[in-house]
């Protein structure tokens, strides 16, 4: 159970702050920023919910993934560490049901025949600049595994790849199943 009585703390007055294990770090450590992307993904999904009441199915699927967006952001910000206790991570069955939802969608749809421009209906469009600030986490979260003693679990990565292609596929269910997407007309305006 979370308990949030206090919300200012002044401890991040320094320019630190606080991982899940308590070590602190600056406040712009690759660590921070890749959760803190994480953080930005589930709000712009916050944000798209606005538009998906009449797509309820649509609606409760973006409803899990904020919620293993959380889970991810505490998977980030407690790095395993050998000898410690395991603490939540972000595991293969929540990719693997990201993967049953794209299909899902994605079967109600007519192939692509060119490139789809963010567009659109209001959630179509909102779902377009969610999955590009998850394309940006996920570099990041990539770039952080790369660096020496900073683990991040691979199935963390694998959600946000994954979720990048399901906030695709339903930017095209929000757009009517694909009847409202607005396609690239390769040189159109030469």
């Amino acid at each position: 159970m979370v308990v949030l009585n206090r919300i200012y703390t002044k401890t991040g007055d320094d320019g630190t702050t606080a991982l899940g294990t308590g070590e602190r770090r600056p406040k712009y450590d690759l660590r921070i920023e890749a959760y803190g992307t994480v953080d930005e993904t589930n709000a712009a999904i916050g944000v798209v919910r606005l538009h998906t009441r009449d797509l309820p199915e649509l609606d409760a699927m973006l409803g899990r993934i904020q919620n293993d967006l959380f889970d991810l952001g505490a998977d980030l910000a407690v790095p395993e560490r050998e000898g410690k206790a395991e603490r939540l991570r972000v595991v293969a069955s929540q990719v693997e049901r990201l993967e049953r939802d794209i299909d899902a969608l994605n079967d109600k749809l007519e192939p692509l025949t060119s490139f789809v421009l963010p567009g659109g209906t209001p959630a179509a469009a909102h779902l377009h600049v969610a999955r590009t600030i998850c394309r940006r986490a996920e570099r990041v979260i990539v770039e952080l595994a790369a660096l020496p003693g900073e683990p991040v679990s691979a199935a963390g990565i694998q959600y946000m790849n994954r979720l990048s292609d399901f906030l695709f596929v339903a930017s095209r269910a929000a757009n009517g199943n694909g009847a409202g997407d607005v396609l690239w007309v390769p040189g159109q305006n030469r």
